[in-house]
């Protein structure tokens, strides 16, 4: 019996300690955005909401990806980090998604292809409630684009939440 009080234990600091180290990702600043899909120029690549409120509902931003080249770039996949984030692709006449977490339910190809000189918004919407009384301070989420060719965007959100 104390044996098995000891792995519970064990086990517990373990989780604790990969918790702790997946918060102290490294933070990126600035463009072009962590990664590369060949041909993709982005203005941004993260976002601080600063301090909101759960009470207050969603926030979101909108982050923008523009194709350089004279030849289309594909946008094979979107997803996020965390269930508590969607994405959505955004051209002038039409919305994708909403994208989200990989390996929870259906998860739909973007499969969207940029003309060359088009831009896309992918606006990311964050919902401070997805995670309870449980998700109050800081939150680093995450939001993915990748390519048929294995290249991959990553764009960062963080809030300070509060009750």
């Amino acid at each position: 019996m104390k044996l098995l009080g000891i792995i519970g234990s064990l086990f517990a600091l373990s989780v604790a300690g990969l918790l702790w180290w997946g918060s102290t990702s490294q933070t990126v600043t600035g463009a072009p955005a962590t990664g590369t899909i060949a041909g993709l120029s982005v203005e941004e690549n993260n976002y601080d909401f600063g301090t909101i409120r759960m009470k207050d509902g969603n926030v979101e931003h909108n982050f923008t990806v523009t194709n350089t080249t004279n030849q289309p770039v594909e946008v094979r996949k979107v997803y996020t980090s965390c269930m508590c984030t969607t994405a959505f692709l955004q051209s002038t006449d039409r919305e994708k998604g909403p994208f989200g977490m990989e390996g929870m339910g259906f998860f739909a190809p973007a499969n969207e292809v940029i003309e060359p000189g088009e831009s896309r918004a992918v606006r990311v919407v964050y919902d401070p409630n997805a995670h309870g009384p449980a998700g109050v301070g800081a939150i680093d989420r995450f939001i993915y684009l990748t390519d048929p060719s294995g290249g991959e965007l990553r764009f960062e959100i963080r809030a300070m939440v509060t009750p």
